[in-house]
């Protein structure tokens, strides 16, 4: 279990190298769900190439959560440590962004994964139509996916982050200025991000304006 586990509390290190096997066999359940939705979309993204002639995702980023991740998540919101704790209360443990290229896209991919009929819809909170207060935008799909293993299906969540690529842009610049080290992140600093969310809103307006005029 090469992992940064530096962090991880004695008392859960000692079940985690007990349990090394189960919690790398569940890791890679998770990373066969993972790999199923990114190919879920690059077949959407196939087809809707071949019908409109162009593509309508930019890029598909993927990952998987640490150890350490997990266990901070855990403690932090006061969740028993066990494989069926991590099932349970974690939604996240497997994520897909999808990167799109108009904001049309993002609503049109995000329909067509939840009509297919081995995918359940756990939870949607759409920051598109509804931005978060610091203007973050995107939308969030919780799914369960079905992976096929030697003798079992067995149904795994994924997280999906569906975004443009100037939410994108935002998104990842906000990040790093805000968390991070050795500079200070004031009330100065989250207005003019929330400027700066303001015109990739307006980016992403223009451009679907353009978008339709250009029938694509």
């Amino acid at each position: 279990m090469a992992e940064k586990i530096n962090s991880i509390p004695s008392d859960m290190l000692d079940w985690l190298q007990e349990k090394s096997i189960d919690m790398q066999r569940l890791m890679t359940y998770y990373k066969c769900a993972m790999l199923e939705v990114e190919t879920k979309f690059k077949v959407l993204d196939a087809q809707y190439s071949l019908q409109h002639d162009r593509n309508p995702i930019n890029s598909i980023k993927t990952r998987l959560k640490s150890f350490s991740s997990i266990v901070e998540k855990l403690e932090r919101r006061g969740f028993p440590f066990s494989f069926e704790s991590v099932e349970h209360n974690l939604n996240d443990i497997a994520g897909v962004r999808v990167i799109c290229s108009f904001v049309e896209d993002v609503y049109t991919l995000a329909d067509a994964l939840l009509s297919q009929d081995d995918v359940q819809l756990i939870e949607r909170k759409d920051y598109v139509n509804d931005p978060k207060g610091n203007g973050y935008r995107s939308l969030h799909l919780i799914v369960a996916v079905p992976i096929f293993l030697e003798n079992e299906k067995r149904m795994m969540k994924v997280e999906i982050q569906l975004r443009t690529i100037a939410m994108d842009c935002w998104a990842s610049l906000e990040h790093q200025l805000r968390y991070k080290k050795d500079y200070e992140f004031t009330d100065d600093s989250a207005a003019k991000l929330y400027e700066c969310a303001l015109l990739s809103m307006k980016l992403d307006s223009i451009m679907d304006e353009l978008r339709e005029k250009s029938n694509i």
